[in-house]
């Protein structure tokens, strides 16, 4: 998992779509945890 290099490679291309990126990696995070 390349997350570093994803989110520089989205930083300054599209905030939005970063944050809606961030919260989905939490929700799947937290589904995982249970």
């Amino acid at each position: 998992m390349n997350f570093m290099n994803f989110s520089h490679h989205a930083s300054g291309k599209s905030r939005a779509f970063t944050l809606i990126e961030l919260l989905v990696v939490i929700a799947i995070i937290a589904i995982l945890a249970g």
